[in-house]
């Protein structure tokens, strides 16, 4: 009896240890060596895709266990060749596991057509806006004598007026024959410095002037964009019609691109 005791001890010790020594090994199996398998929790920064040919896609991120797929919407930007990439998703710099699929948005080969709207007899401000809403710039401004001041008396397209409703590609620029109004008009340079371009050129058309050279400066303590400097200066007065040169802020690890309209297509 006392040996059949000692012979079951000895049993239960020993399956004690079995399964000490088997959730040990389970422990470093599923801890270190899957992970290691598998890559489990190693991430892989996605990199900046914008502007690279298709061809180039596949292999950087093929050298980095990533995959991709082409979206069925196209976009538009005449800075960027055809058939490359102009937004991806997720975007450059996130951090995504191994094999994880980036969508991607290609440039037409062909700028998708807009209708030209109308501009005639509203504000030079409201036609930037309107311009820009449809995909189309803002060109050269022609300030002649009439007594609609700040009116948009004709709208031109390569040196030819064109009508409401005129079909035009993405990316056209339109000029624009505007009113000065009657006699002299000069006008108040107001500050612009600190303000973005975008919001100074508003401004500066409602006063019948306008953004005139830009120079990019480095400036890491500004916000990229932003508005350095002006000539004139504020409170010099200039004619309607005349321009304002301006300082803009670019980083030295970015570049400031035209204001160019990515617009759905295709």
């Amino acid at each position: 009896m006392k040996a059949n005791k000692t012979l079951l001890k000895r049993i239960a010790l020993h399956l004690g240890l079995m399964i000490v020594v088997m959730n040990g090994i389970l422990f470093l199996f599923f801890q270190f060596i899957l992970p290691t398998l598998t890559h489990h929790g190693q991430y892989i920064t996605v990199p900046d895709l914008k502007g690279i040919y298709l061809e180039e896609v596949d292999a950087c991120l093929t050298r980095r266990n990533l995959r991709f797929e082409i979206t069925e919407e196209f976009a538009y930007a005449s800075d960027y060749p055809p058939m490359t990439v102009l937004q991806q998703y997720p975007k450059a710099g996130d951090r995504v596991k191994e094999g994880r699929k980036i969508y991607l948005t290609l440039n037409t080969q062909t700028p998708p057509e807009v209708t030209m709207p109308h501009l005639v007899d509203g504000s030079v401000r409201n036609a930037h806006l309107c311009l820009k809403s449809n995909g189309l710039l803002l060109g050269t401004i022609k300030y002649v004598p009439d007594i609609a001041q700040n009116a948009v008396l004709e709208q031109w397209y390569q040196g030819k007026e064109i009508l409401a409703g005129t079909s035009i590609m993405v990316g056209a620029k339109i000029d624009l024959v505007v009113g000065a109004g009657l006699g002299d008009k000069v006008v108040e340079v107001p500050s612009i410095a600190g303000m973005k371009l975008e919001d100074a050129n508003s401004l500066l058309l409602d006063l019948g002037i306008k953004v005139g050279n830009t120079t990019y400066q480095h400036d890491a303590d500004q916000a990229l964009g932003t508005i350095l400097q002006q000539d004139p200066d504020a409170g010099q007065q200039v004619s309607i019609g005349d321009s304002i040169d301006v300082w803009l802020v670019e980083h030295p690890e970015e570049s400031v691109l035209p204001d160019t309209p990515i617009l759905p297509g295709g």
